[in-house]
């Protein structure tokens, strides 16, 4: 498959599974004696994501996720291992079925403009994606909603660019915004499943497809932000 393109960013494949701790035991075993684990990863070779996600008050993002729309866009802003002074603003779309993201950095004063309602100075800002989030904030009334924590283990495997991510210890604020606090109280959504996403460029070798099969596993459409927002 040819790759396509949007806004210069080329699509990849993502494929989600929702899965047991044992599955995701069992994969990780599988996969350690063939795939790279990711060097950002500490020594238990997981890292911390914490973002927050953009909706209005008519949950337009997370409606059209949970309707399957072909063609959707998600902003959020994310961070790793609980450092403040290192932030995303990122752009994920969906067109048809492949998946797109941009990214930009931003300051933590800026999240904070942004989170409190002040968005005149997005308007003209250098960064395209801070125009882009401006005028849907405008246009849709989105603003930050939800903070999302989870834990990540990251499987790599060159050729084909394939990622294989394990999500687990899925938690929320409900309806809390202040991505920057370090003590903002988070409620553990269900400590026993786990999110496998399989992430490809143009194609998955048969390798990495034969190693994930674990019998009658469905394909699904599960996303951090669904999840949190079932439990808030």
């Amino acid at each position: 498959m040819k790759g396509m393109r949007l806004n210069g960013v080329m699509g990849r494949t993502e494929l989600k599974h929702e899965i047991s701790k044992m599955d995701c035991y069992l994969l990780r075993n599988k996969l350690k004696y063939y795939m790279k684990i990711d060097p950002h990863a500490k020594n238990d070779g997981k890292y911390l994501i914490r973002s927050v996600y953009y909706d209005n008050f008519d949950n337009k993002v997370l409606t059209e996720k949970k309707e399957g729309f072909y063609q959707r866009d998600k902003f959020r802003v994310r961070l790793y291992d609980y450092n403040m002074e290192f932030l995303n603003l990122e752009k994920k779309s969906k067109r048809n079925n492949l998946t797109y993201k941009q990214k930009c950095r931003i300051k933590r004063e800026e999240y904070e403009k942004m989170r409190c309602g002040d968005l005149a100075w997005m308007e003209d800002d250098s960064r395209s994606l801070i125009q882009d989030l401006y005028r849907q904030m405008n246009l849709f009334q989105i603003k930050p909603i939800t903070v999302v924590d989870y834990e990540r283990e990251v499987f790599i495997y060159d050729e084909g660019n394939v990622r294989v991510t394990f999500d687990s210890n899925i938690r929320t604020s409900f309806r809390n915004n202040d991505l920057l606090n370090p003590d903002l109280a988070m409620v553990e959504t269900n400590p026993d499943i786990v999110i496998l996403e399989v992430k490809y460029d143009e194609f998955l070798p048969d390798t990495i497809k034969y190693l994930l099969q674990l019998g009658d596993r469905r394909k699904g459409t599960y996303s951090k932000y669904q999840i949190s927002r079932m439990f808030g």
